[in-house]
C-alpha cells in the first residue's frame, strides 16, 4: 500500500545496525495536515535507503512515500501483541508550490483530478480495433 505525506523534519536519528544484514534509521516528521493539532509521526528507512536522510536537517520540509506494515508477536508466555511500522521508500525535499501536503495545481501533473479529455480528438463514427 503506497501512502504519501508532507511535513517538517522534527527529529533525525542515527542509523542503527540491527543485525549483520539489517540496518534502519528512524526519523520523526511533523505532518502538515492540521497546524492547530500537529502530529509528530515516527517513520523508518531500512538498508541502503538510510542514506536518503544524509544532507537533510531538522526543520526541512520533506515529502515521504511509505507503506504501512504490521506484524504479530507472541511472547514465550503466549501473550500476543501487534506492532506497526511506517516503512519509507522515498524521502525527498518538498517541492516548492506544495503546502500542507496539498497540490496547488500550478503544474497539471500535480493535479489530484484526472486529466481532462478533449472529446474533439475522437472522430464520429470511427470504429476502434479493441477486440472486446
Amino acid at each position: 500500500m503506497g501512502i504519501e505525506a508532507t511535513g517538517k523534519l522534527h527529529t533525525i536519528f542515527e542509523t542503527k545496525q540491527v543485525s549483520e544484514r539489517f540496518s534502519k534509521r528512524e526519523f520523526v516528521v511533523e505532518l502538515a495536515d492540521n497546524p492547530k493539532y500537529p502530529q509528530t509521526v515516527l517513520f523508518q528507512l531500512t538498508g541502503d535507503r538510510c542514506a536518503q536522510l544524509d544532507g537533510m536537517a531538522v526543520g526541512d520540509q520533506v515529502r515521504i512515500e511509505f507503506s504501512l506494515r504490521g506484524r504479530e508477536w507472541r511472547s514465550p508466555s503466549g501473550e500476543v501483541k501487534y506492532f506497526n511500522s511506517l516503512d519509507v521508500w522515498k524521502v525527498e525535499a518538498a517541492r516548492a508550490g506544495r503546502s500542507n501536503g496539498r497540490r496547488d495545481g500550478s503544474d497539471p501533473r500535480d493535479s489530484d483530478m484526472p486529466p481532462r479529455i478533449d472529446e474533439s480528438q475522437f472522430g464520429r463514427g470511427d470504429t476502434d480495433d479493441i477486440p472486446f
